[in-house]
Parts: C-alpha cells; sequence; structure tokens
C-alpha cells in the first residue's frame, strides 16, 4: 500500500520538489479561510506559505468548508501538507505547501468555527459568487432567504456573512476590535458587496452591532488571478507515480499567479509586497481588465467550445475560427476599459491568449462553465452595457451571451445532453428548449 503524504514523509521524497523549511508546529494561526477549495489552495494559501518560509511566522491558515467534509477528508491523514503543481509547455514544478493547519467544516461545529474566527487577525473568503447571498441585480442581501432570516435572530450560522457577523459579535463582547474580512472572489467591488451583506445582517440583527462593525471593522476589494483546473484521478495517480506518495489534496495550476489588494486593514496584517502582492488604493481598474478580459473570454469561449465538442480550453483556442472569435470579443470589452499605470491591454491580450492554449493544465470547459448565471453580470454583460451606452455594436458579446443561453438547453451541437450546473438551472432549462428561437431569448431576458 502506497504511504500518503505527511511530515514523515517529506524527507523521501525527490529532490526536485519544493517543501517547508519552516517549523509549521511554531507557526501561528493568524488567518481563517472560509471555502478551502481548489483556487485558495493553488493560490493565496501558497502567499502565506511564502510569508511563512519568509521568517514570519503568524501566518498559517485555519480553514473551513461550509458545506463538505471532502477536502477536509483528504488533507487531515497529511496533517494538512498538499502538493502545487505547476504546468506549462516546459514541463512541471511540484512545491508541497505547509500553510493549511486544519480544515473545519461548519455544518459538524459551526461553534468551533465561530471561535476560530473570532480568534484570527484576518479571514479571507473565496465562497463563489452565491455564496455572498446578494440579489444580482440590486446587489442586496438577500433577507427573505430562510438562512438569513434565522441568523438575523440569532440562529446557529450556515452562511459566509452569518459566520462573519457571528465571530465580529463575538469580538465586540469580548472587547476585541474587528478582524481584516478580504473577500477574494470574482466579483467587481468584492469587499464592498461583502461589507454590504455582513453590515446588513448585523443591523438586522443588532443595530449597534452593525455600526461597530462600519465604524472600525475594514473589508478590502482584491482582485485574483490564476487558472487551477479541476484535480482529477489521473492527476493523483501521476504524482504518485513520480513521488512515490499519495496525495488526495494536490491541485494543479498555471505558473502565472496575480493578486491586487486595496491597502485598506484593521489592525495586524501581512507583509504581503514582500510576498508579491500589490497593494494599491484603487483595486477596480486591475479587477475590470481581469473581469471582462480573462473571465469574459473564458466563458465565451467555454460555452462555445463545449457546444461545438471541445473538452478542454487549450482545444477551443487551437481552433482558428476560436482564436479569431476571442481576438474580436477583446477588442470590443477592451475599449471599455481604464487601464491602471503598468497594464499594457496589448501585451495583457497576448499573455491571455498563451495562458488559454497551455495545453498541460487540461482545463475542462465544462469547469469553466459552472454557475453562469452569476457570472455573467460581470464577466460580459457589463461589457456590453458600456458600449450600448457609448452607442458602439456588441457582436462578440451578444455571440457570447447567446452561447450561455445555447448552454442551458444542456445538449450540444453533437446532440449529446450533459447538465448544466448553475444556481439558476430549473429556470432557464424551459426557455432554452423552446424551438423558437426568439421565445427561447425573450424567455431567458425576462430573468431577474
Amino acid at each position: 500500500m502506497t504511504a500518503r503524504l505527511s511530515p514523515a514523509a517529506l524527507e523521501s521524497l525527490p529532490a526536485d520538489v519544493a517543501r517547508p523549511a519552516y517549523d509549521r508546529s511554531a507557526a501561528g494561526a493568524g488567518v481563517v479561510h472560509l471555502g478551502i477549495g481548489a483556487f485558495h489552495r493553488a493560490h493565496q494559501a501558497v502567499v502565506f506559505d511564502d510569508l511563512l518560509a519568509a521568517g514570519d511566522p503568524r501566518w498559517m491558515v485555519r480553514a473551513a468548508s461550509l458545506r463538505s467534509p471532502d477536502v477536509r477528508d483528504q488533507l487531515a491523514p497529511q496533517d494538512g501538507l498538499y502538493t502545487l503543481v505547476e504546468r506549462d509547455g516546459a514541463g512541471e514544478r511540484l512545491r508541497v505547501i505547509g500553510a493549511v493547519r486544519e480544515v473545519l467544516v461548519a455544518p459538524e461545529d459551526a461553534a468551533a468555527l465561530v471561535e476560530a474566527l473570532a480568534a484570527a487577525h484576518l479571514v479571507t473568503l473565496t465562497v463563489t459568487e452565491k455564496g455572498y447571498h446578494l440579489d444580482p441585480a440590486s446587489g442586496a442581501l438577500r433577507e427573505d432567504e430562510p438562512e438569513i432570516v434565522a441568523e438575523a435572530a440569532g440562529g446557529i450560522p450556515t452562511t459566509a456573512p452569518g459566520f462573519l457577523v457571528a465571530a465580529l459579535a463575538l469580538r465586540r463582547e469580548r472587547g476585541l476590535a474587528p478582524f481584516t474580512a478580504l473577500s477574494c472572489d470574482n466579483l467587481p467591488a468584492n469587499g464592498r458587496r461583502l461589507e454590504a451583506a455582513v453590515l446588513a445582517l448585523a443591523g438586522r440583527r443588532d443595530p449597534a452591532l452593525s455600526d461597530w462593525i462600519a465604524r472600525h471593522g475594514a473589508f478590502p476589494v482584491s482582485m485574483v488571478d490564476r487558472i487551477v483546473p479541476a484535480t482529477t484521478a489521473a492527476d493523483i495517480d501521476a504524482l504518485q507515480a513520480r513521488t512515490r506518495l499519495r496525495d488526495e489534496a494536490m491541485v494543479k495550476a498555471e505558473p502565472f499567479t496575480q493578486w491586487v489588494i486595496e491597502d485598506r486593514f484593521a489592525g495586524e496584517r501581512p507583509d504581503f509586497a514582500a510576498a508579491g502582492v500589490q497593494l494599491t488604493v484603487d483595486v477596480a481598474p486591475w479587477e475590470e481588465a481581469k473581469l471582462r478580459l480573462l473571465n469574459g473570454a473564458h466563458s465565451a469561449l467555454a460555452y462555445l467550445g463545449a457546444l461545438a465538442g471541445h473538452e478542454t480550453m487549450d482545444a477551443v483556442i487551437a481552433q482558428p475560427a476560436f482564436a479569431a472569435f476571442a481576438e474580436r470579443l477583446w477588442d470590443e470589452a477592451a475599449a471599455t476599459l481604464r487601464p491602471p499605470p503598468g497594464l499594457d491591454l496589448a501585451a495583457y491580450r497576448r499573455a491571455l491568449a498563451g495562458r488559454f492554449a497551455n495545453p498541460a493544465l487540461a482545463h475542462r470547459t465544462r469547469q469553466i462553465a459552472m454557475d453562469g448565471s452569476q457570472k455573467l453580470p460581470q464577466r460580459l454583460l457589463a461589457s456590453i452595457a458600456a458600449r450600448l451606452g457609448q452607442g458602439q455594436s456588441i457582436d462578440a458579446l451578444a455571440l457570447a451571451v447567446a452561447g450561455w443561453m445555447r448552454w442551458q438547453a444542456g445538449r450540444d451541437e453533437a446532440g449529446r445532453t450533459f447538465v448544466v450546473d448553475d444556481p439558476l438551472a430549473a429556470r432557464t432549462f424551459g426557455p432554452a428548449q423552446s424551438p423558437d428561437p426568439a421565445e427561447a431569448v425573450d424567455g431567458l431576458l425576462a430573468l431577474d
């Protein structure tokens, strides 16, 4: 039986595999992260690992899953260790990340997670767009949702805003200042949205608590960028063949990584700049460029490419017609941007084309197509609104939205069926089935 990755097994790894050189047992867990999926493990946790390796022992991560115990069950036998595999056309590089101390599972012990949050200096989140419980049109907290109603009445928290409010309330009771809550999700003005959700929920629970959070708390805006495809069983087997250890929690990613954070914190914060993170007074131009160019094209190519039968992004962009379409889409979206100093849009576009074409990632189009109803507003509709406001054409952007509409039918151009993974799938499926294209479009456009 193959041994699992563990602290005791680190010395048996091949010499070219990087591993933690700091004392994990002596490090303090100053970070709590909500939503420990593959993206966090390939992005923010790597930065905290860098900080620990540089000699700042405060920034170990206590992570939490708000739903499933799967990641906890993968990481616990490995004492939180996992391998980051960076892949591109030149090969792959392996690094064991040691920054995760433990994984809490909220449904199993909500009180333990509230206590962990109340003891943190910094709380980071990757809970996806739907995890904020915001109305997509107004951006306001969905205060009529049963979970939110129960949390407002002081019930056991189950949502990300609910856990933050419960922990902040506990800190206030103990005479502690608020922690910084740092959203790392692909949402425009993500920190402002998180702040609005927390303040609204806190206000329903206790107006004085909401006022205290508003005065003393901090919810920085941030922009994150790294392509992190889903790990497959074949990936795990291949890593085992190379290292002779089983790592059920491995993640794979492209070499490129970026994190831009608004320099707005409450209390202690890491020396992010020393770890290559960019601190700025205004994240908006950076996030607009990323959402409208990278994410907008990613979604558009995923829907249209998957409908055409392509399983991975590199296979899509390798087709001349799709590559030309991406350039047209970027032409339209780029005209809506106000690039910040230091961002060369032409170079950024060339880099995106290269990243999409990375054959080593095998980034599945169906993974990118998930939760489209939550992603289209910031990835495509914002560019459409800006161009229509200036009287400009939207041919490529409209085709991207048409691809999303066609995707809702759950059937590709060869007649193969698939499950539409989207929180609004039950509402989009009916209109998408209409044999009359005009009726299908009208039905989908009528959705709030």
